[in-house]
């Protein structure tokens, strides 16, 4: 109860000195724009919301040596921003907003992120860098001089920190799900038998490899780029492709993919397609691995990209809740992901795609 009220006197006596600070630049012609902005952020986020850098106090940049805001509007105002993320009301992130003295007639604000962690994920440098460069990039906020921008740079973040955090949770939701159905399922590899597929349609047994007794190696010089996970529902979808030489290849790397124990205990582990050219032969087929036109959509991907000498494989495992038409369009985005990180949609007739995705 103590901690609570003096949570409460912290944020009232933060809250006060705050509003003192802008009745005092408000006595600066020459801030006026930055003092009504300052009251727009706090009519938006709340007047808690918004407080003075403590880093800032006597003898920092912003203050005289007698505490004030120093008449002469030649120093850089610092405050924090306290922001919670739109979809995800119980994770906040705290923000440094700079103010240079030429601001907003000749310069940018300079955002800065407090926060070494947005819920439970710590901070990569990545999005510690890109928020750091929000206005001062070429895929960041326009500044316009004359114009106060804080907000769409603040906005821009949450955005961004909200991406971030997502994609943390999915990463971890898919690990998860893998690791549950391992752990769930026998450890013996077992050869396929009835299947039925979302729409409910007996598919009698898959034409599928068997799974062998112990891993089976890629052919020489074969390298598989596998995508991050899709996760929806609890169902998990996961795209690999690679570069191939000739049509024989194709089972050998798809019994290489069905000897991973976790890939062959998936709903749907080889959905497939793949192009390869030889000589002035086009070779190419596909397999839906229990997906009803799952394979045929995958071919058809390859086609309308016109990339050949490829193989593209997805993985769905099941979460038990049924996606309807959606499974469809995860199954193409993992692919067209999968085919993304290897380069292969800078592929040009005739020319080898080169790998840059994360090696299996």
């Amino acid at each position: 109860m103590e901690s609570g009220l003096d949570d409460n006197a912290a944020d009232s006596e933060l809250a006060a000195e705050m509003e003192n600070f802008v009745s005092d630049l408000m006595m600066q012609p020459d801030r006026e724009q930055v003092t009504s902005e300052i009251g727009v952020l706090q009519s938006i986020y709340g007047a808690n919301a918004i407080h003075l850098w403590h880093g800032s106090r006597v003898g920092s940049p912003a203050y005289a040596s007698d505490g004030n805001p120093q008449s002469n509007g030649t120093d850089t105002i610092r405050y924090v921003i306290s922001l919670i993320l739109p979809s995800h009301e119980d994770v906040s992130i705290r923000i440094l907003v700079s103010l240079p003295p030429s601001y907003p007639a000749e310069s940018p604000p300079q955002l800065q992120l407090l926060s070494r962690y947005i819920g439970a994920y710590g901070v990569d440098t990545s999005l510690f860098g890109s928020i750091l460069r929000t206005f001062i990039s070429i895929s960041g906020v326009e500044w316009t001089r004359d114009t106060v921008c804080v907000f769409d740079g603040l906005q821009s973040i949450l955005e961004r920190a909200e991406a971030w955090y997502e994609d943390k949770l999915n990463r971890e939701k898919a690990g998860e799900l893998i690791r549950e159905d391992a752990l769930g399922r026998d450890s013996a590899p077992q050869v396929p038998v009835e299947s039925t597929n979302e729409d409910g349609e007996g598919l009698g047994r898959v034409s599928r490899p068997t799974p062998p007794l112990q891993d089976v190696a890629l052919p020489e010089g074969i390298k598989l780029i596998e995508a991050d996970p899709i996760v929806d529902r609890k169902s998990v979808f996961v795209g690999r492709a690679c570069q191939i030489s000739d049509p024989s290849q194709v089972p050998l790397i798809l019994n290489h993919l069905i000897s991973d124990r976790h890939i062959a205990r998936a709903a749907h582990p080889i959905i497939n397609a793949w192009r390869c050219q030889v000589g002035n032969v086009l070779h190419q087929d596909n397999d839906d691995d229990g997906e009803t036109a799952a394979g045929n959509r995958l071919a058809h991907l390859l086609s309308i990209l016109e990339i050949n000498n490829v193989l593209v494989v997805v993985t769905r495992w099941f979460g038990g809740i049924h996606l309807g038409p959606d499974r469809f369009k995860h199954i193409n985005h993992a692919a067209r992901n999968a085919l993304e990180m290897g380069g292969f949609l800078d592929q040009v007739e005739g020319s080898k795609g080169g790998a840059k995705g994360r090696k299996r």
